[in-house]
């Protein structure tokens, strides 16, 4: 046993010694390059995005490059020969699709920083943005699994099954089918929001009573950001289904409204007055729209609507809420007998009258 063990040694000596200097040479090689790359290339050219993306997974594959070749070369009397050639194999495919997922990605980085959000030009870059996020996150899933496929098909029982497999396809494509409708189903309902653009990441919506920010859209999934920092993690296919307001498809420029309940007695122009110097002082109003009218009515008191606008949801919030509190704050002030009031009238009950 331990004759067959120093053999084995003995003749793995030399190969492993050739093996272990190839990668030594082979990665000093690789981190003079990237060093020297790296110096005389900006940070934002594309060549160097790209060597920063997938620089680690480059030199991984470099050195299991150079293994594979050595092992190829080695004799073939060796022990354990077989069972490390297929072993360093089966890790050159595997950093081979990791290589190619990072340079994936790197593509998407390049196309969104050669598309920066310019003012003008915001809306045309959040759509590059959005569907090259999508688009790479695809390509990415593509090739891990095309990726994992080569690897299992270096084992030999992988290969044998195959013929099975296909005969059997029909009915495993059938059952397939129904076990990963909804995955298939968020796969189809991204590429319709790729394709038809109904928002965008960063875009402001309002999905189930909630103000939030497309943050992420990923394969399967939306993240939105909600005003209190909170996460929604919505399935493509809701969007698909159900309404949904957008408040910048086209632009983000909003109105909103504050509703005033006053007594019949209160007069509108002052209100109008005071809600033109609150809009004038304001440094959150847009200037576009300034409107005041009383649009209800009922037997106790009227509803004025004050209608004003602002470049942002954000902007359009604190500007709503800081004319409400004005106009309260005026009305206490200058008009406190005209605030909502209850009136009632007090009748003689003959009836009673007699019983005492």
């Amino acid at each position: 046993m331990l004759e067959s063990i120093e053999a084995g040694l003995t003749a793995w000596l030399l190969p492993g010694a050739s093996a272990l200097l190839a990668l030594v040479a082979t990665y000093a090689t690789f981190r003079v390059a990237l060093g020297v790359t790296r110096r005389v290339t900006r940070s934002k050219a594309v060549p160097r995005i790209f060597l920063d993306a997938a620089a680690r997974a480059l030199g991984v594959f470099s050195c299991l490059l150079v293994l594979n070749g050595v092992l190829e070369t080695a004799p073939e009397g060796l022990p354990l020969l077989a069972e490390l050639q297929h072993f360093a194999t089966l890790l050159l495919i595997l950093s081979m699709t990791w290589s190619a997922v990072r340079c994936t990605s790197a593509i998407g980085d390049v196309v969104v920083i050669l598309n920066p959000a310019l003012e003008h030009q915001w809306k045309r870059a959040r759509k590059v943005e959005t569907q090259t996020r999508f688009l790479v996150r695809g390509l990415n899933v593509l090739i891990v699994i095309i990726g994992l496929g080569g690897a299992l098909m270096t084992f030999d029982g992988v290969r044998h099954v195959g013929g099975s497999l296909l005969a059997s396809a029909g009915i495993g494509g059938i059952v397939l089918g129904f076990a990963a409708r909804p995955v298939l189903g968020n796969l189809l309902a991204g590429m319709q929001i790729v394709l038809t653009q109904p928002f965008r990441i960063d875009d402001v919506l309002h999905v189930q009573g909630e103000w939030c920010w497309v943050e992420e859209v990923t394969a399967t999934y939306v993240v939105l950001r909600v005003w209190d920092l909170r996460r929604m993690i919505v399935p493509l296919q809701w969007f698909i289904e159900n309404p949904f307001e957008n408040w910048s498809r086209n632009t983000t420029d909003l109105m909103v409204t504050v509703l005033l309940s006053v007594d019949y007695a209160m007069p509108v122009p002052p209100l109008r007055e005071e809600f033109a110097r609150l809009l004038r002082h304001s440094s959150l109003w847009d200037g576009k729209t300034e409107t005041v009218q009383v649009t209800d009515s009922n037997e106790r008191v009227l509803q004025i609507r004050f209608l004003m606008s602002a470049s942002n949801s954000s902007k359009a919030w604190d500007l709503r809420c800081a004319v409400r509190e004005g106009l309260v704050t005026f009305v206490q002030a200058n008009y406190p007998e005209y605030l909502p009031k209850v009136r009632a009238r007090l009748v003689d009950d003959p009836d009673a009258a007699l019983d005492q």
